[in-house]
């Protein structure tokens, strides 16, 4: 799919979200990357193979919470 250099990294690798944008659409809160994943602004994603990755964006420091 990818045909620049150097290639994007393959949806199923760990840096996935670091392939180039090939479609943006903030308003519908979604984007299609290079390697055919898309990525939701929601940090969900949706892979090629229809594999679904839920969303894993960090907690804010109001959220974190700490061991007694």
């Amino acid at each position: 799919m990818c045909q620049h250099q150097p290639p994007c990294p393959p949806a199923e690798s760990a840096d996935r979200e670091s392939a180039r944008l090939v479609a943006h659409h903030p308003e519908q809160g979604w984007s299609l990357l290079c390697n055919g994943v898309l990525l939701f602004e929601d940090t969900g994603e949706l892979l090629p193979d229809g594999r679904i990755i839920g969303p894993h964006r960090p907690l804010g420091a109001d959220q974190v919470m700490t061991a007694a």
